[in-house]
């Protein structure tokens, strides 16, 4: 399906307005009336949801959803003390979207109900904010847009850099020329993730409705594989997407963003693995319950344009390089942001709230500061909930959907080539012949050195190569593999079913 520029997708949503469709308009009606707010996913995120929404004096939290009683229980409990009111307490969204009272659903869940959650809502005439990534997969993305379009929503994705002033001025410089000509930019995702424990079958937590908590998803049997069941969902790919979809749509939203690319890349490849486990464990027999990659590399080719993100969750004290090494610092502490490479130097992302502009020999030449992005962020939000400008959202869904589906195209190479086990020599010979404006022999060549410095023994248990594949952003299908188009969506039960984009 042809995807809708930002003033296509204006005109749809008025048109929708302006019909008079069946959906509720609930924009509130004056200015001393607070937009009613239901918080789905109470976890991890969702208490920043609190924080936020309860913060901005627009809004007020009326109902909340989680899968976990004792969960729900004690964020109303939060809730009743910061707003004297206590929240209505859900287990079933459906049923929280028909509540009166509520304007707004900020979805917090784990990835796999993000893009229902948000389908239903719009459908119910609610707008939306949804953690990043908005989608699973490609087809949920879509969805989105579409559902965003057709019922006239604000949708909101959350990737809050896109509200932070230091990196809006970094990448106005970036625009004016400030490091000249720029094609090219590394996404990193240096973060230190331990395993999540052994492959095995685990009891569901008592007070966890499972049947909900799966949704779109299928239930599995054993019914648990991982050893806690909140967060390490992200490392299991029936549900999360690993760190290249978990941090990753931030960093690959910002490189976007820099490089004003604002489609999906014509060709990517990945290579990695989920490996050094065993040797933190030192058990040759054991199985880590996680089957996403905690180390990966994937490059975008978008023709004069080109992005490479890696990942790496092992100890990342080591093999860093010269650049990453001089603009985010040497040692163990986690390196997450974006480097942008230019004709005259570098700007480097090195948090959501600082910038650095660079000369060629690393030396700084400006700085871009800011503060509360997380606030201008729910801010901007709710701005277009009551001023109904699409155009005003700092990250809609179409720029929720190109940033979370880069990393979806990554992950679907490497899955695709899991068992395509290659010596260094063989992925060096591949990638050498790959359309990119990194080195990639070096590029690999540190990820191989970052590898045996966590005592990766790459004979025993060596990198996996994904193939190359070639992507229509049209059509938003793969041209020239057939099962990687078998991965765009999955494979839904009855009544979670997220619908085809041009069927929201």
């Amino acid at each position: 399906m042809p995807k809708l520029n930002r003033r296509q997708f204006s005109s749809i949503a008025a048109t929708s307005l302006m019909a008079g469709s069946a959906v509720k308009n609930t924009q509130a009606q004056s200015p001393n009336e607070q937009l009613g707010v239901c918080i789905a996913g109470l976890n991890g995120r969702g208490g920043e949801h609190i924080r936020g929404f309860d913060k901005d004096p627009r809004t007020t939290i009326r109902a909340i959803v989680d899968i976990d009683e004792e969960v729900g229980n004690r964020r109303a409990d939060q809730i009743a003390k910061l707003q004297g009111k206590r929240p209505e307490l859900f287990t079933d969204v459906r049923r929280a979207l028909d509540t009166d009272g509520v304007d707004i659903l900020s979805v917090a869940t784990p990835n796999h109900w993000h893009a229902l959650m948000g389908v239903w809502a719009m459908q119910a005439g609610k707008d939306v904010y949804v953690e990043k990534p908005i989608s699973h997969n490609i087809h949920e993305g879509r969805a989105l847009v579409e559902a965003a379009a057709r019922y006239g929503r604000m949708f909101q994705t959350g990737t809050q850099c896109r509200s932070s002033q230091a990196v809006k001025d970094a990448m106005q410089h970036i625009a004016d020329g400030g490091i000249g000509e720029c094609n090219f930019a590394r996404g990193l995702c240096y973060k230190r993730r331990k395993s999540i424990g052994a492959l095995g079958n685990y009891d569901i937590p008592g007070n966890v409705n499972f049947d909900l908590w799966s949704g779109p998803a299928s239930l599995t049997d054993p019914k648990l594989t991982r050893q806690r069941f909140h967060y390490d969902w992200h490392w299991q790919r029936h549900y999360g997407n690993g760190d290249l979809g978990n941090q990753g749509p931030h960093q690959t939203d910002v490189a976007r963003w820099g490089l004003g690319v604002n489609r999906h890349p014509n060709s990517i490849i990945s290579y990695g693995g989920r490996l050094g486990y065993k040797a933190e464990r030192k058990d040759e027999s054991y199985v880590d319950a996680g089957d996403t990659a905690n180390t990966e590399v994937s490059i975008y080719d978008y023709g004069d344009k080109c992005i490479v993100f890696e990942t790496r969750g092992l100890d990342i004290s080591t093999s860093s390089g010269k650049e990453v090494e001089a603009m985010f610092g040497s040692g163990g502490g986690n390196k997450i942001g974006v480097i942008f490479y230019g004709s005259e130097g570098y700007v480097a992302q090195v948090r959501y709230d600082y910038c650095k502009a660079f000369d060629k020999d690393f030396n700084t030449v400006k700085e871009f500061k800011s503060g509360g992005v997380g606030d201008a962020h729910f801010a901007n939000f709710i701005d277009a909930c009551i001023t109904r400008e699409y155009g005003s959202l700092n990250a809609d869904a179409m720029t929720g959907h190109l940033s979370a589906g880069v990393s979806h195209l990554g992950n679907i190479s490497y899955y695709l080539g899991e068992q395509n086990h290659a010596s260094t020599e063989e992925i060096e010979s591949a990638i050498s012949k790959v359309k990119s404006l990194d080195n990639n022999v070096v590029t690999l060549q540190r990820t191989v050195e970052h590898l045996r410095a966590n005592r990766v023994d790459l004979d025993k248990t060596p990198l996996s190569l994904g193939p190359m594949l070639q992507f229509d952003n049209e059509t938003e299908k793969f041209t020239n593999n057939d099962a990687a188009n078998e991965l765009l969506a999955r494979d839904y039960r009855d009544g979670f079913v997220v619908p085809a984009g041009d069927k929201v």
